[in-house]
């Protein structure tokens, strides 16, 4: 059985499935917790085709979670959260833990997305930075280290989302130093939060891309600095629920780790990464 994962997303943002759906295709690939991490609303302007959590439904977002973890106690341990999004209002309602991400940035009144598709990455780049993808990049990089450096979440969202449509270098070199020095000044800041980063395989379920991020370079880093990993497969649909989750173990040990961190009802805890090999 897998440990856990923590990042999913149903029907009341834009995942495919319920949530009762995601907790039985939970079950079913062999999932011992599952942890809800729902879109946290956005404003129009920012949020253009509807992606998001509405205000209106996090009430009963809460009360279907909630509901679901006492339904299937004993067969499957739930957790409520919550993916905050950096242009998002603070959570009103506790949360067992909240995901803290970045999926786009302001440029010129404007509001430019990280991961809509390539087209519009593209776009933006080419008409608010002049086509400089390392200089985007670097603005996506001091976006996600000013927001987790506020402090309030337990998790970074898959860090280095820009690179989600870049698989073979597509748009840029990530191996050159001004995108490196980006990338690692925000890790820098966002570690003195002490906050969990995930290794993420949504991208490889999409289609986007095949390797899980962060990067190699960004896991050797955490691992050098002495952070921590956890494995998510920030899922919108139940058959993708534990996505690629060897694939992500076999990462973290080659860069050097020997264990991801899983969420209990006391906390955060150790496992050793063969969990994650099924």
């Amino acid at each position: 059985m897998f440990p856990q994962n923590l990042h999913t997303h149903t029907v009341f943002g834009d995942g495919r499935h319920t949530p009762e759906d995601m907790a039985l295709g939970a079950i079913r690939a062999g999932l011992r917790s599952l942890g809800f991490s729902e879109h946290s609303h956005l404003p129009p302007e920012a949020d253009p085709d509807g992606w998001t959590m509405e205000a209106k439904t996090e009430t009963a977002y809460r009360e279907e979670v909630l509901r679901l973890k006492k339904a299937y106690g004993g067969r499957l341990e739930i957790f409520l959260g919550l993916e905050l999004d950096a242009d998002s209002a603070e959570p009103g309602e506790p949360y067992d833990y909240i995901i803290g991400s970045v999926h786009g940035i302001w440029q010129n009144g404007c509001y430019l997305s990280v991961d809509t598709s390539p087209e519009s990455f593209a776009q933006g780049v080419r008409e608010h930075f002049g086509g400089d993808y390392y200089a985007f990049a670097a603005a996506c990089f001091q976006r996600e280290a000013a927001f987790l450096s506020e402090g309030g979440c337990q998790i970074a969202g898959h860090f280095d989302l820009v690179t989600k449509f870049n698989e073979g270098g597509r748009y840029f070199d990530e191996g050159d130093p001004r995108y490196v020095r980006a990338a690692l000044e925000a890790l820098e800041a966002a570690m003195a939060r002490d906050v969990v980063f995930e290794i993420n395989t949504g991208a490889i379920s999409r289609g986007w891309r095949t390797a899980p991020y962060p990067a190699p370079f960004l896991l050797r880093a955490i691992r050098e600095r002495g952070g921590r990993v956890c494995i998510t497969s920030d899922c919108h649909s139940a058959d993708a629920i534990a996505c690629a989750f060897p694939q992500a173990a076999e990462l973290a040990e080659r860069c050097g780790f020997r264990e991801a961190w899983v969420l209990t009802e006391g906390g955060f805890q150790a496992v050793g990464l063969e969990a994650y090999r099924k």
